[in-house]
């Protein structure tokens, strides 16, 4: 789920259960006590030991199948491909990749001139071994990237995690003579968000100590630390409250020489409150309670409106989704009435996505009904903006890769789920690209296409979905079809290019389904708006409906139909399991939310009730319980036999879930398969192999149930 860092078959005479029958239901169960409270104890002895008995239970099953080991041979082979593409990141005039491969299991971090970065074989430079750092600490290190101060100096914190987890610790690093600072700057492990003020400055979210931690176990309180001073004298100079997400500070520089300080409370997922720094103190910014800041570009903020404002003052509404500027020095001089500049504004079929900047230049990608777009935006005098349409085939998706803010160079990643990925290099002063890298074809697709369906969901609403599929399949029912989704927090799911889907599934006759459902950000904030709280249910019956007009339509059938998800898409995965257990054949429940009467007390649960609502709504409550998986299983029900994968490191959604979940399934003498790697934190494994395990695991419980 980025939950905190921004992806079916139905019977034709299948009816959605009715709200009251789901009430029913729901408040009977919600008065037994919660029996499987012990597998809360994440790391305890009791709970490992239960863990450890499932994983056993199921590896005698999927992985002793002779298919496992083909199928993960060939996910790693993939995985480890030496010419998958090599992902950029402009740091001080150079290009900086992160690699893992067999020889570099944890990684390394390697740098190299933006001239040889483009011939067919790079002259790469390791910069840190991350395999080597974890043996000299004797740690598992998982690289959680650089944060690098601006402009220049070479001077970065590097981010390392134990075994994938959320928590950090944070060492400096000189870019320039390849080491980390002796006496630098080091935070210790914990949740924390960090900006350089300057070479000798940091602002810092982290744990202060007891009472310094929000209910969503984020930092609130941000404190200013010079070098050489003990981390416990830095100075507080800004903080939101327990009920808040989080707190944190950013430094926003752009290359005309601007500097500004923002801080910024989340007060819920969505909501944020942004202060100015000035010489006074922090002082508030009438910016919509729905947007984002999104940098700093020749003197001018770039925000993306997430709700309709009417600014202080204005007679003007600017509508959600619009992308616009506001002047610095004239928010410095009077932080009410603001007076935005329009950038960019959605239309009924078009809406923003990315934005980043370059030295005079911000690139903005867009979804025009989930087909990629990209813009060049140019500040054209003092109040507008000029754009360039950036080429871009049709039914690809388009991503930023990269930008250099001291040049106007910028690489953008385009992908298709039959179109191998591309490295485009581009020239934002002529708005044109060229060719850099395109990864070689990882699997066979000259039978293969994609064709982009819609669905009617209960509402009437017109859903969107995509299908991969060979050419010459038979409209009968009888098409092994693996159907994802996720429905939340305005993430859109848009055509990528997986060597693994491709050859572990597709080649071998199966077909791929992605429904852009609602909840996420396809259409627009409208569109992630329409299923939050106790709107949910249509996000689930979107989802239902795409399975339906897979049936009508006869690509497939129950029997055929399997389902995935992860996160947000596990909870969906969970919600679809129980209302409708006779669809689908086969579930794929990914390091998933399903206790959803328990889930503001699990892990970082408490950050999400932006999205899910709160128990202590009673109203919210009546609906949470409705829809909660777990709360939902039902002894006398049929359910399709899962698959329930997660990690014990994960430490945002956390295991807690998943294991609740397995253990009533358990008690209700329901089969299921169940598999929980330690590493990995909120993903599918911490290093390539764990990986391609994980997958090929998947792949094969796919098999045996879709296939055979």
């Amino acid at each position: 789920m980025q939950l905190r860092s921004r992806k079916t078959v139905v019977l034709t005479a299948f009816a959605i259960a009715t709200t009251l029958g789901v009430h029913a239901k729901a408040q009977n169960s919600t008065e037994q006590p919660d029996k499987y409270v012990w597998l809360e104890d994440v790391s305890g002895e009791k709970s490992m030991a239960w863990v450890n008995a499932e994983n056993e239970r199921s590896a005698k099953v999927l992985q002793a199948d002779p298919r496992f080991a083909e199928l993960s041979a060939t996910a790693l082979k993939v995985l480890e491909s030496p010419t998958r593409l090599p992902s950029p990141n402009l740091v001080v005039g150079e290009i900086y990749n992160t690699w893992q491969d067999a020889q570099h299991v944890r990684g390394i971090l390697r740098k190299t001139t933006m001239a040889s970065y483009l011939t067919p074989n790079p002259d790469w430079h390791t910069v840190i071994d991350y395999d080597a750092l974890a043996a000299k600490d004797n740690e598992k290190w998982v690289q959680k990237g650089l944060r690098c101060l601006y402009p220049g100096g070479g001077l970065c914190l590097v981010a390392l995690s134990a075994g994938g987890e959320d928590a950090e610790t944070l060492r400096e690093f000189d870019l320039k003579t390849g080491k980390f600072v002796e006496g630098g700057f080091v935070l210790p492990k914990s949740k924390q968000e960090v900006t350089w003020v300057d070479k000798n400055t940091l602002l810092v979210s982290r744990d202060w100590g007891p009472g310094s931690l929000t209910q969503s176990g984020y930092p609130f309180i941000v404190k200013l630390w010079k070098r050489g001073q003990p981390l416990d004298q830095a100075k507080e100079v800004y903080r939101g409250t327990e009920a808040d997400v989080s707190a944190a500070a950013s430094s926003l520089h752009d290359s005309q020489g601007h500097h500004a300080i923002l801080f910024e409370r989340g007060v819920n997922f969505f909501e944020r409150e942004v202060a100015l720094d000035t010489p006074s103190g922090p002082k508030k910014i009438s910016t919509p309670a729905k947007s984002e800041i999104n940098g700093l570009l020749d003197g001018q903020i770039i925000v993306t409106l997430n709700e309709d404002w009417k600014p202080e003052g204005s007679s003007t509404t600017l509508p959600q989704g619009s992308v616009v500027s506001l002047d610095l020095e004239a928010v410095r001089k009077d932080q009410v009435h603001l007076k935005p500049t329009v950038i960019f504004t959605p239309t009924t079929e078009e809406f923003a996505q990315e934005t980043s900047i370059t030295k005079n230049h911000l690139i903005l990608t867009t979804l025009d009904h989930v087909q990629g777009r990209a813009y060049v935006y140019t500040r054209d005098g003092k109040n507008s903006w000029t754009r360039k349409k950036i080429d871009i085939p049709d039914n690809l998706s388009v991503d930023i890769a990269t930008t250099d803010d001291s040049s106007n160079q910028f690489f953008l990643e385009t992908t298709g789920f039959l179109t191998p990925s591309s490295l485009l290099l581009g020239d934002a002063a002529t708005a044109t690209l060229k060719p850099a890298k395109t990864l070689p074809a990882q699997f066979d697709a000259s039978n293969m296409i994609v064709e982009q369906l819609q669905a009617t969901s209960t509402d009437g609403t017109k859903v969107p979905y995509f299908v991969v599929r060979h050419k010459d399949i038979k409209y009968d029912g009888s098409n092994p079809t693996l159907m994802g989704a996720y429905g939340g927090f305005q993430v859109s799911e848009t055509p990528t290019y997986s060597g693994v889907l491709g050859k572990l599934w597709l080649e071998r006759g199966g077909i791929y389904v992605m429904a852009n459902i609602r909840g996420g950000g396809e259409f627009g904030p409208a569109w992630h708006e329409a299923g939050l709280k106790t709107h949910r249910q249509r996000i689930y019956d979107d989802f239902a409906a795409v399975g339906q007009d897979l049936v009508t339509r006869k690509i497939t059938s129950p029997r055929r139909l399997g389902i995935v998800g992860g996160s947000n898409g596990g909870l969906l995965m969970g919600v679809e399991f129980t209302q409708h257990p006779e669809m689908w054949n086969a579930v794929v429940i990914q390091v998933p939310l399903l206790d959803m009467l328990g889930y503001e007390h699990i892990a970082a649960g408490a950050s999400w009730v932006g999205e899910y609502g709160t128990v202590t709504n009673p109203d919210e409550r009546k609906f949470l319980a409705s829809i909660s998986p777990y709360n939902q299983l039902n002894p006398n029900t049929n359910y399709p036999e899962p698959l329930i994968f997660t990690t014990t490191k994960d430490d945002r959604v956390g295991p807690v879930h998943a294991r609740k979940f397995a253990a009533k399934l358990e008690e209700f003498h329901k089969p299921f398969y169940y598999d929980e790697i330690i590493e990995g934190g909120h993903a599918a494994g911490a290093n390539l192999k764990e990986q391609a395990n994980t997958r090929a695991e998947q792949y094969t419980y796919l098999t045996r149930k879709l296939m055979d």
